[in-house]
């Protein structure tokens, strides 16, 4: 993930550079400077390494995002490398309802934007179905250590691989930090895409939030599972 935030930079850098440029050539066509109609002629044309330079810059900037999403896409083709996201939120409920209502994982689909169902086997073993970058995915996934009001980590044991962990802090008589960790394997080009700018932090980010509204708009829980699962 630590390519996202300058192949993003570089290619709205260059996109922004050479769409002014564009509208300044559109906006400027029918006039002459010194002679000369387009800007473009060889000669000595008023402002001429200004525009030089800018496109120059336009071009690098393009280049560079380029060439960092395409290392990514070549590094997706020999085993591409998991890619981390971590991201937290403060809700205004105990530790205790925040992790009772995150056990009730049947309940995900209500705030989970792309998740369109999970079903509990047992207390250890979920089934999922997802859609992943405009794809239906399903796959399975087991608890892998959980305890009470404090984690619960899990890691799929078939389908798309992710695995991570859910922790959960009490920073307050009714106030609690959610963090979430989650270490995934894109597939397809267009997740390789997705992941390259950022969308499943985004997608997470907007789940946790989802969550947060969930839980205080309630004020308790809809059901919690107690029980410890050792870590292995």
């Amino acid at each position: 993930m630590r390519a996202n935030l300058p192949t993003i930079a570089a290619l709205t850098a260059g996109g922004l550079l050479l769409s002014n440029r564009m509208r300044h050539r559109h906006t400027h066509e029918p006039a002459f400077e010194d002679g000369y109609a387009d800007g473009w002629s060889e000669g000595p044309v008023h402002g001429r390494s200004h525009h030089t330079g800018t496109l120059l810059a336009a071009a690098a900037a393009v280049a560079l995002g380029g060439m960092l999403l395409s290392r990514r896409m070549r590094k997706g083709q020999h085993g591409y490398s998991l890619s981390t996201i971590e991201e937290s939120i403060e809700l205004d409920v105990p530790v205790s309802t925040a992790y009772n209502q995150w056990t009730q994982f049947e309940q995900f689909p209500r705030f989970m934007a792309s998740v369109q169902e999970v079903r509990q086997i047992d207390d250890t073993h979920l089934h999922w179905k997802a859609v992943v970058a405009g794809k239906t995915k399903e796959w399975d996934a087991e608890i892998t250590e959980q305890i009470p009001d404090q984690r619960i980590a899990w890691r799929s044991t078939s389908g798309p691989m992710n695995a991570g962990v859910v922790t959960f802090d009490r920073i307050g008589e009714n106030r609690t930090r959610v963090r979430m960790q989650m270490d995934y394997r894109p597939e397809s080009l267009a997740e390789k895409m997705g992941d390259a700018v950022g969308g499943v932090r985004i997608t997470a980010k907007g789940n946790l939030q989802r969550f947060k509204e969930l839980v205080e708009a309630r004020g308790a829980e809809t059901g919690g599972w107690r029980g410890t699962v050792t870590q292995h």
